[in-house]
């Protein structure tokens, strides 16, 4: 029997795999039994959420600190994006080019000690980025994987002057693995018995201007393009560096939707960020939680379609749509 689950639930469902502490995953926990059908095909269902809620209780009664709980990065702009990578990938470097704010950057291994989110202008949105220490068998703050499983994106560093680039970002890999986050290269899909979190990500040869950057990004493209979508960047020359901007935002799948009321010019300064596929009806809980349920049809401008065109409640929304809601 299918479990036919309901909205509400894969919203909670959402937020629990945004949460960034044991508190916030038990109250998103919560509410997801509190949606979830109660019938046979559920039961397994049922019966792992009531596992999972008494570990979360146990853990919060304990003060356990070790899976790195206590620290985390609240969310801002369109998304959120984890830069990872070893020692003197120059993750920093790369973090302070993109977003054009000032990054301690230094030629000795972590320099980074503490996340640092820093806002990426692109267009007319933000996308948050946020610099990691290393990652590393040597030492590693306990506190790095649990950044990463809430990001909404990694954007994997890989350092083209090391002749060692494959071997190092096989381990970056590896020690996310052990941390039961796997890197993919597409939208994970939702499994919810997975005790593996999927991670859409990003492979960057970063120091492309060095002069032996040319083999080693070879090496790489060899032993990843399979993996993942690649890009060879230089944070000095400043090579691609606008190419992985847009890259970030086509890889967030999000679309932004403008405002208009009726009679009024479009807001066009304030767009609404949506996870691509969403509907008008998605978009007007966006605008207001009671707007969903009043709402009677919308007028659409953009995409070829004619200025005000009518659309019903499930019209598929498409990046730079204008909408105006009919309530």
């Amino acid at each position: 029997m299918p479990a036919n689950l309901t909205p509400d639930y894969l919203r909670a469902e959402e937020d629990y795999k945004k949460a960034g502490s044991a508190e916030e995953r038990l109250e998103a926990m919560k509410r997801m039994m509190a949606n979830l059908p109660k019938h046979k095909g559920t039961e397994k269902l049922q019966a792992d959420l009531k596992r999972r809620m008494a570990a979360l209780r146990d853990e919060i009664q304990k003060g356990d600190k070790k899976k790195g709980f206590g620290v985390k990065v609240e969310r801002e702009g369109a998304g959120q994006v984890a830069l990872a990578g070893t020692a003197n990938a120059g993750k920093s470097q790369l973090a302070a080019v993109l977003t054009q704010a000032f990054v301690e950057v230094a030629p000795y291994p972590y320099t980074t000690r503490t996340p640092q989110p820093l806002m990426m202008p692109f267009e007319d949105i933000q996308i948050q980025l946020v610099d990691l220490p290393p990652l590393s068998r040597q030492h590693m703050e306990f506190w790095v994987p649990n950044i990463i499983r809430t990001a909404d994106l990694v954007l994997l560093v890989a350092d083209l002057g090391s002749a060692a680039v494959v071997e190092e970002t096989h381990e970056v890999m590896q020690i996310l693995a052990d941390a039961k986050i796997k890197l993919v290269p597409h939208r994970p899909l939702p499994d919810h018995w997975a005790g593996v979190a999927e991670k859409r990500a990003l492979l960057v040869g970063h120091k492309s201007d060095l002069p032996d950057a040319t083999p080693h990004w070879r090496a790489l493209r060899e032993a990843f393009a399979l993996q993942f979508p690649l890009h060879a960047v230089s944070s000095r020359t400043g090579e691609n560096i606008a190419q992985l901007k847009d890259t970030l935002f086509q890889t967030l799948d999000v679309v932004r939707v403008y405002s208009k009321k009726p009679g009024e010019e479009a807001e066009l300064a304030r767009p609404y960020i949506l996870p691509q596929g969403s509907t008008v009806v998605d978009f007007a809980r966006a605008v207001h939680r009671d707007f969903a349920d009043k709402l009677k049809f919308a007028r659409l401008w953009g995409h070829g379609k004619f200025a005000g065109q009518r659309v019903m409640r499930d019209y598929i929304l498409q990046d730079r749509d204008i909408i105006e809601l009919h309530i």
